[in-house]
């Protein structure tokens, strides 16, 4: 099985927009050694296209911010592909924006061409296609896009490295066990990429969902990567839950956009959560947005609270005439909140 290794913009890059070769050639001998399956999530894009293009800081517009990220992809993976050079290992580029990921055949088509790549022994380096994606669709940080990629492999491991040692708690102690993280105390990401510890917590919960456990440790120093994947606790560490959820019901949840609401009546609202039914058209009150059958929606209660999401079987144009016998959503393609 694989394991996935993430690396932030800050490890993998220094605050003048130089890459960090000593962590690199680090993580390349640790893979090396490890003599099992490895897919890199490497940030650093943008951060190494800041000067490539003359910038004095991180832009703040999309357009700058993408041709940054084209910029410094090139500089970001031939490093990746030196650092591995040496210990005769192969590297390959896979840039993937969210969009990839929310269509269930494309989903399935990054997963069979990076396990393609794994079985012929090369190391994916994956990371965001900035150039590419939109405000609207967008992974928003390579944590999300780490956990997407583990879930998407099956991943044995997923470790999330960072420049501390893990998650502080209120004390500044370190805390072995991610059942003693408080999200609500975590915020903030760094000057050179968009991700945080919050956003790394939340990584490790959708992975977790997943049956995968994920650690979150310093990526600085020599066997890093082969002492996680040994067991060897350092940093946080986060255990998957007991019962993984389907394949299928992760893709919905964290992969698939909602493309609209559907806000139900009491009885169908009930009918879903306590019975497991499916959403007949006719528990449907109303239709925000303009969807089509097979797009996400959100199953809405009538409190405004979300209590669903799930794969609409007609239009909004058809539910909005709240046919009989015609099922909104199927419970097989529902998942809860």
């Amino acid at each position: 099985m694989t394991v996935v290794v993430k690396l932030g913009s800050s490890l993998v890059t220094d605050g003048a927009g130089r890459i960090r070769r000593s962590v690199l050639a680090q993580r390349a001998a640790d893979v090396a050694a490890l003599g099992e399956p490895v897919c890199i999530v490497s940030s650093g894009a943008i951060a190494l296209g800041i000067p490539v293009l003359g910038l004095a800081a991180r832009p703040r517009a999309t357009p700058q911010l993408q041709a940054a990220s084209a910029a410094g992809q090139v500089r970001l993976q031939l490093a990746w592909e030196s650092a591995f050079r040496r210990h005769g290992l192969r590297v390959a580029q896979v840039l993937l924006s969210a969009g990839d990921l929310a269509e269930r055949a494309s989903y399935l088509n990054v997963r069979n061409a990076l396990n393609a790549l794994l079985k012929m022994g090369v190391v994916p380096v994956v990371n965001e296609n900035d150039a590419t994606a939109t405000d609207e669709i967008t992974f928003g940080d390579n944590d999300a896009l780490a956990a997407q990629v583990a879930v998407l492999l099956g991943a044995r491991l997923l470790v999330l490295l960072t420049e501390v040692e893990g998650v502080y708690g209120a004390s500044a102690e370190l805390l072995a066990s991610g059942d003693a993280v408080d999200e609500t105390a975590l915020r903030g990401g760094s000057a050179l990429g968009r991700g945080g510890m919050a956003s790394k917590v939340a990584a490790a919960r959708v992975a977790a969902e997943a049956g995968i456990p994920t650690v979150i440790a310093s990526g600085r120093g020599e066997g890093v990567v082969r002492a996680l994947a040994a067991g060897e606790p350092r940093g946080t560490a986060f255990a998957p839950s007991a019962t993984a959820a389907s394949a299928f019901k992760l893709w919905l949840r964290h992969a698939k956009p909602a493309a609209g609401r559907l806000v139900v009546d009491d009885g169908a609202r009930d009918a879903i959560l306590t019975g497991g039914r499916s959403l007949l058209a006719v528990g449907v009150v109303s239709c925000d947005g303009s969807f089509e059958q097979g797009d996400a929606v959100e199953i809405v209660a009538g409190d405004g609270s979300v209590i669903g999401k799930g794969i609409a079987g007609a239009s909004a144009d058809e539910l909005r005439g709240r046919p009989r016998g015609v099922e909104a959503v199927h419970r097989d393609r529902l998942v809860l909140q």
